[in-house]
């Protein structure tokens, strides 16, 4: 595996690092999760412009057909600056379940929409239980008149409340196996029936609570053939998965860069606090957790790129990585700035608030290394 980044990935790069230098400040990133909405359009508008929506999704589809790796590149960087958008949620993991159980059809109708950033979709797979497992999926869609009703509560669900159209992962039997019988279905945010309340707390991103009343679903808007969704989903979420280390090993950078700069500005008893043996543990151990969820991401995005049948195992591995490295650094990074750390005009906050969220999100690593286990048949 080589992760040098090619001539286009570099240029990726360096486009997204000056679009955050002088679009996204952090006074910005402040007002943006302060909002009402978690959103700003026009920064969403000027990403879709810039042709990150469409990196993964294929060109017959109205994407770039770049794959994962590229991607992450992007991701990585609005890591680094705390950039809040909806691109995990609509271009990475509603694509790509689009894309792994949709018909022709349904891609041609969905995806292009994606790609310009036009439409945006989130993906409602959590419930009141929380857990990313199967079996965890309660929420019923009955049959009606050929096609679906649905009753039942989403609860931490991203960009929900920004969302054009929200795929609903739904119980359309019961019986066999905790896989057998989930469907997905795509339904209007605003249809009758249909609630979105934004969560409270200190949660970044915006996390929603979705609820569907007598929710009615045409058997068109179902995505492929009812009650096969489990492995559409489960590939969904591994692209995701991987995106987002990508994003949350560019958080962990982030704060690695301020700790280490704090430490050599800040003085104390008339030299540099980088002088101090603790305070030198707590900058390394936050480069450690920096370099390790990098490197992990990146080859779980190599891997799915390249098919490999392994690369859930690395996908696990590098959110684990990532769920115990970037609050952990987080944690050192506080240490390390002691009550400067908690302004929230200083900047530090953003990452802790996003690593207290993020290190659960699409399972942590309590999730991921039994998965891991599972998949390496050490455990049944």
């Amino acid at each position: 595996m080589d992760l040098t980044l090619n001539e286009i990935q570099t240029m990726l790069q360096s486009s997204a690092r000056e679009f955050m230098e002088d679009q996204l400040p952090k006074t910005r990133v402040l007002e943006i999760d302060d909002s009402e909405s978690g959103f700003d359009p026009n920064l969403w508008e000027q990403m879709s412009e810039l042709g990150w929506p469409s990196l993964a999704i294929p060109e017959e589809y109205g994407g770039l057909g770049q794959g994962l790796v590229d991607l992450g590149v992007v991701s990585e960087v609005m890591g680094y600056y705390a950039c809040p958008s909806p691109l995990l949620s609509s271009a990475v993991l509603s694509a790509q379940a689009i894309l792994a159980a949709g018909s022709e059809d349904q891609k041609q109708a969905m995806l292009p929409g994606i790609a310009m950033g036009q439409q945006i979709y989130a993906l409602a797979y959590t419930e009141p239980d929380y857990s990313w497992s199967p079996d965890s999926i309660q929420l019923q869609a009955s049959e009606n008149n050929g096609g679906y009703v649905l009753n039942g509560t989403k609860l931490f669900i991203p960009d929900a409340n920004v969302a054009d159209r929200i795929l609903v992962a739904a119980r359309t039997s019961n019986g066999g196996a905790p896989e057998d019988g989930l469907s997905l279905m795509t339904v209007d945010r605003t249809a009758p029936g249909v609630s979105v309340r934004v969560m409270e707390g200190w949660i970044g991103p915006k996390a929603c609570e979705v609820n569907f009343e007598n929710v009615e679903v045409a058997s068109s808007d179902v995505l492929g053939e009812p009650g096969s969704a489990w492995n559409a989903i489960e590939s969904a979420m591994d692209c995701a998965t991987a995106v987002l280390c990508a994003f949350m090993a560019g958080g962990t950078q982030a704060v690695y860069d301020m700790t280490r700069e704090y430490s050599q500005s800040r003085i104390a008893f008339g030299v540099p606090i980088g002088t101090f043996q603790r305070v030198q543990d707590h900058v390394i151990d936050a480069l450690t957790d920096a370099d390790s969820a990098k490197w992990t991401a990146f080859e779980a995005l190599w891997q799915l790129d390249e098919g490999m049948d392994d690369a859930p195992i690395g996908v696990s591995t590098a959110k684990s990585v990532a769920s115990l490295g970037f609050p952990r650094a987080c944690d050192a990074a506080h240490h390390v700035h002691a009550g400067i750390g908690a302004d929230l005009d200083y900047g530090l906050t953003q990452y802790t608030k996003r690593a207290r969220t993020l290190q659960h999100y699409l399972g942590d690593h309590v999730y991921h290394k039994a998965r891991m286990a599972r998949l390496m048949k050490l455990s049944g």
